[in-house]
C-alpha cells in the first residue's frame, strides 16, 4: 500500500519531462513553465509559500535563477524545519536535442508533490520546507543560495532530505548517502521499511558534494541524500519518461516516505 497516488506521481514526471518544457534549463522559457507548474501543484495541495510568495530569486552571471519554496507547518515542532528537496532544472537543448531529465530530476520534483499529498492527510510534527531548487546543473547554485540566505534562522534547519534521480535502477537499489557523516540517522535508515523489491543501501560517500545536499552539509546541517547509481541515459537526451522504472520509482518514493516518518518523530 502506498501513501500517495501512484498514477499522479507518474503523470507529474511524464509532464515535467515532456518536450514542451524544453529540458528546463535555468533562465529559459522551459524553466518558467516548470516553475509555474510546481507553484500551481503546491497551491492545489494546500502548501503555503515559505516567504511572501513561492519564489526565491537569485542572481547569476547573465540570467537569474529561482528556487520554489513551499511550507507545511508542523503541529508539534513548528520552529524546527526539515527541508525536503529536489531540483527542477535540467540541461535544456543541445545540438537540437532536448535533454528531458525524467530521472534527473523530474523524479525528485514529483516526489515532493507526493510528500505534500501525504501531509494533507497526515500533518507533520516538524515544519516542512518543500524546496524545488533551480540551477543544480549549473553548480548547485540555487541550493547554496537557499542555505546562505536562509529565510528561516539557519539554526532551525534540522535536516535536509534530498532526492535526485530516484526513478530507475536495474539492480533495484536505492542509496542513502549521509549516515556516514551523521550517524544519528544510521539506525533509522537501517530500520526503514523497504517497499516492494527495493533494496535501500548506505553508500557512495563520494556523492556528498554531488547534488543539492552539499550546501547543507557545508553549513553543518545534517542531510540524507537518496539517489540511484548512474545509468546509460544520465545527462543524455534519452533520459525520458519511457525509460524510468515505474514500480521501482513508486517503491523508492514510499521507502523515502517511510524514512521521513521515523525522522519526523526524532
Amino acid at each position: 500500500s502506498y501513501d500517495f497516488n501512484k498514477t499522479t506521481l507518474l503523470n507529474h514526471v511524464k509532464e515535467l519531462s515532456s518536450d514542451s518544457y524544453e529540458g528546463r534549463e535555468t533562465g529559459t522559457k522551459g524553466a518558467t513553465k516548470a516553475k509555474n507548474y510546481i507553484i500551481s501543484e503546491f497551491k492545489k495541495l494546500h502548501v503555503q509559500p515559505l516567504g511572501k510568495d513561492f519564489g526565491q530569486v537569485f542572481p547569476m552571471k547573465e540570467i537569474q535563477g529561482e528556487n520554489i519554496l513551499g511550507l507545511v507547518k508542523g503541529n508539534e515542532k513548528p520552529n524546527e524545519y526539515i527541508v525536503i528537496s529536489a531540483h527542477y532544472d535540467h540541461e535544456g537543448i543541445k545540438n537540437g536535442k532536448i535533454y528531458n531529465g525524467a530521472d534527473d530530476d523530474a523524479s525528485g520534483i514529483s516526489a515532493l508533490f507526493a510528500f505534500a499529498e501525504y501531509f494533507k492527510k497526515y500533518p507533520p510534527k516538524h515544519s516542512i520546507i518543500l524546496a524545488a531548487f533551480d540551477a543544480e546543473e549549473k553548480g548547485l547554485i540555487g541550493s547554496f543560495y537557499f542555505v546562505e540566505n536562509s529565510i528561516v534562522p539557519k539554526t532551525q534547519l534540522k535536516l535536509n532530505i534530498n532526492m535526485d534521480m530516484i526513478s530507475r535502477s536495474d539492480k533495484k537499489e536505492l542509496y542513502a548517502v549521509g549516515p556516514q557523516h551523521y550517524p544519528q540517522y544510521k539506525s533509522i535508515i537501517e530500520n526503514t521499511t523497504e517497499s516492494g523489491e527495493l533494496s535501500l543501501k548506505i553508500g557512495h560517500k563520494e556523492w556528498t558534494t554531488m547534488s543539492d545536499h552539499a550546501g547543507f552539509h557545508k553549513a553543518g546541517i545534517p542531510f540524507i541524500y537518496f539517489g540511484v547509481e548512474d545509468h546509460k541515459d544520465y545527462h543524455k537526451p534519452t533520459d525520458d519518461f519511457e525509460n524510468i522504472h515505474p514500480t521501482f520509482y513508486t517503491d523508492a518514493v514510499q521507502t523515502i516516505l517511510s524514512f521521513f516518518k521515523d525522522a519526523d518523530t526524532k
